[in-house]
């Protein structure tokens, strides 16, 4: 008789944004007349930039023909992406990395899920919350994260809150820690952290031999040069994280699929016999292993970014999601919430109106203008009060739910 994976029965019935599109759908088949304007999840809207539309178009072409044909790739990925990579993402910021230390992937969450199995089911673990569920779904399906209680905190995790009362910047752990992820800019909060503030978790990590998960999708939107790109701008930090990159929201890639992790030559994990183990070889074991490389057609579209004409036309969109993030902002301020994030990431992170619960608040929002918010306490215990909306949206769609959103207010 073959035994189920039981680890997964604790995990919630539903991943957060399939339990939102649950109730959106319930909502439209009795309200059959009604449009609907999503803020909530932060899919793309733009299309993608020339530059990538006309790589996608040569590689095609190459396809086409016996000379330019490509069969299986490269698992780590293609040479001339991962070139592209270190000249363009980490060189200008005075960071030198060795191009086996870039792993290209088919999008940052299949890497940010799949990474811990390189560590043992019993290391313990922390998270700033609110939090991405990926991180903490993935541990729970091989048993470390524990139990979940009734407040929705799993037993065997630190949580390291992140809220309005502590600047959205969370404190170091009061006891050591095997692993913890951080991801900034944040989502959900849509906040960042300082140089200063990074650099107290890498001296922290390299302290107490501790692993930091670095979760940098949203890198792009950084808009205030004194913010950290990488976490390799910190001195030490090739020594304790692994970073994860995504060009789902960089470039509008959520339909392509692309994105990169790197893992430094020089990051270690110990055996119970005290052997240091490099993580790198082990990483590549697992891709070659488990995944058979991001497609070629992909990758060039990737590349194309990095093109003069590319990186202006990539610049362009993230500039329109910014501004909708601006009227996100203004709007909810002269509105009188209380709201974070929004200048150097695509979310906007809103507490909830004289403590309604987030949900309760998602329903309201969702019947009575009409528009869908992310509740947060689907991001973890601290999220409870806060909703998330989302920059991606379509201009004029974002200017008009505002618009409802004003008049149900009055």
């Amino acid at each position: 008789m073959a035994l189920v994976n039981e680890h997964f029965l604790k995990l919630p019935g539903n991943y957060l944004f399939a339990d939102i599109a649950k109730k959106v759908n319930a909502f439209k088949a009795t309200h059959k007349d009604a449009d609907v304007i999503s803020l909530g999840i932060g899919d793309v809207t733009q299309p993608l930039c020339p530059a990538v539309i006309e790589a996608l178009h040569r590689a095609t072409d190459e396809m086409a023909t016996v000379q330019g044909f490509r069969g299986y790739g490269p698992e780590q990925g293609y040479d001339f992406l991962r070139e592209a990579i270190l000249k363009n993402d980490f060189l200008p910021r005075g960071i030198h990395l060795d191009i086996d230390e870039v792993f290209i992937n088919d999008g940052a969450k299949s890497d940010t899920g799949n990474i811990q199995e390189l560590i043992r089911w019993d290391n313990s673990i922390g998270v700033t919350d609110p939090i991405y569920p990926v991180y903490l779904d993935s541990n729970a399906m091989i048993g470390r994260a524990g139990m979940k209680d009734d407040e929705g905190r799993w037993s065997n995790v630190t949580y390291l809150p992140c809220n309005a009362e502590n600047g959205f910047v969370p404190e170091l752990p009061s006891h050591r820690v095997d692993v913890i992820y951080l991801c900034y800019p944040n989502n959900p909060t849509g906040t960042v952290l300082t140089k200063d503030e990074l650099r107290k978790w890498v001296n922290y990590a390299l302290k107490n031999d501790t692993l930091i998960f670095f979760d940098a999708a949203y890198q792009a939107y950084i808009q205030d040069d004194d913010i950290p790109h990488s976490i390799y701008e910190i001195r030490g930090a090739r020594k304790c994280a692994i970073e994860f990159h995504s060009y789902s929201k960089t470039a509008g890639f959520t339909g392509v699929r692309c994105g990169y992790t790197i893992v430094p030559k020089d990051l270690t994990a110990a055996t119970l016999q005290g052997e240091r183990i490099e993580l790198n070889p082990l990483w590549l074991r697992r891709q070659s292993t488990k995944f058979n490389g991001t497609s070629y057609l992909s990758q060039r579209a990737a590349e194309a970014i990095y093109t003069p004409e590319g990186k202006e036309q990539v610049k362009e969109t993230i500039g329109y999601y910014m501004r909708n993030a601006a009227m996100l902002l203004d709007t909810f301020r002269r509105l009188g919430f209380e709201v974070y994030g929004g200048e150097n990431a695509p979310y906007v992170w809103m507490r909830t109106p004289n403590g309604t619960p987030s949900w309760q608040f998602f329903e309201e929002l969702l019947y009575g203008a009409r528009v869908v918010c992310t509740p947060g306490v689907g991001f973890g215990p601290s999220g409870e009060g806060y909703v998330r909306f989302t920059a991606f949206g379509n201009y004029e769609k974002t200017q008009e739910a505002l618009e409802r959103i004003e008049k149900w207010m009055k």
